[in-house]
């Protein structure tokens, strides 16, 4: 097939106008893949402390984004005892088979290669535990999932959006895959819009009965890991986009009132997609640099540190330090003078009225 000149292509060519903005986010997501390579940089305990708060927040998030009800607090515990494999509810089933691929891909995306028959044992995977789901497990959809819009009695006033009918499913899935790998393989447009364009157009095609938009996070994390944007494990993008959800449709909506039409503008996705990776890159860079002042610190520097960030006042004086602490005042004193020189506290003022603020 000629990819170069088919619909998932040729969407891709944007004003100089919007080419610039999409460049100008792209540059600064690169800059910290370039600038660090992020799991070299932080100390491993970090790398496992982070792995797992993302395996948990992520999951949570993407389900309650799905409407979903447990707490971040409740997918902990649950992560805990995931091994009893005992689910009392259709929301912690849900729940604990995104655990499981998620943690899985985390481990594994190497050794995952996207191929048409990936996507559906993703979705067997992620619903293995769910009972609901027993019969559209791994299965593409036998009848509509338009999105309808309803009425407050629930009747049906209007089609928001029609996805791709059932009989198309399978082919539009792997022709999408097509079309990744030979984007992958020419090189084709920026990885960051290869991967948006993908998932942009998965969502469209929404190719199970239930469950796509929990698929193409999985699917989002997994590509990203691929490219060598290793931050995907550290900060959750599920949390970023439950975060922005309202912004997340509405791109979403966007781009879909076009599909398959002419006119195609997948431009408002792709720019909303952008955006969750460069705060994902910016907070990930704010890991590291927190991760190597810690590398730097003693135990009791560190405590200080701490302390000083978590206060709720924006100052504090050295007898507040030794107060809180109960270090001796000169361990005190030499602690400042460090986080000083190192450019983490400012001083404000001179002699007994001096004060310290961290630097932001």
């Amino acid at each position: 097939m000629d990819w170069q000149n088919e619909r998932l292509s040729k969407r891709l060519s944007f004003s100089p106008e919007r080419t610039e903005e999409l460049f100008a986010i792209l540059s600064e997501i690169d800059a910290v893949k370039t600038a660090f390579r992020l799991t070299g940089n932080l100390l491993p305990q970090t790398i496992r402390r982070l792995t797992q708060s993302v395996i948990i927040t992520s999951t949570g998030a993407s389900n309650r984004i799905e409407g979903n009800r447990l707490s971040d607090d409740d997918v902990e515990a649950l992560y805990r005892k995931l091994h009893q494999r005992r689910f009392r509810t259709r929301d912690e089933q849900e729940v604990a088979g995104y655990l499981d691929v998620l943690a899985r891909i985390l481990d594994s995306y190497t050794d995952m290669p996207l191929r048409e028959s990936l996507i559906p044992q993703l979705h067997r995977d992620m619903l293995r535990y769910s009972e609901k789901d027993e019969r559209q497990r791994g299965m593409y959809k036998l009848g509509p999932n338009r999105v309808e819009a309803r009425d407050p009695d629930g009747n049906v006033v209007g089609i928001v959006f029609d996805p791709t009918p059932p009989h198309l499913t399978a082919k539009e899935v792997g022709e999408l895959v097509d079309w990744y790998q030979w984007a992958e393989r020419e090189n084709v447009r920026h990885p960051l819009i290869r991967i948006g364009n993908f998932v942009f157009e998965y969502l469209a095609i929404h190719p199970f009965q239930d469950g796509n938009g929990r698929t193409s996070r999985l699917l989002t994390n997994l590509l990203l890991l691929q490219q060598g944007y290793a931050f995907t494990a550290l900060v959750s993008h599920e949390r970023l986009i439950e975060a922005r959800k309202a912004d997340y449709y509405i791109a979403l909506n966007k781009a879909q009132s076009r599909w398959k039409t002419d006119r195609e503008d997948v431009y408002p996705w792709l720019l909303y997609f952008l955006s969750i990776v460069r705060t994902q890159a910016e907070r990930a860079l704010a890991l590291v640099e927190e991760d190597a002042i810690e590398g730097l610190l003693s135990e009791k520097q560190l405590a200080l540190w701490r302390w000083a960030q978590a206060r709720n006042e924006p100052t504090f004086s050295r007898k507040d330090a030794i107060g809180a602490l109960a270090f001796p005042p000169r361990t005190v004193e030499a602690i400042i003078r460090k986080l000083v020189d190192l450019k983490r506290l400012t001083r404000i003022g001179e002699g007994r009225g001096t004060r310290y603020r961290v630097v932001r």
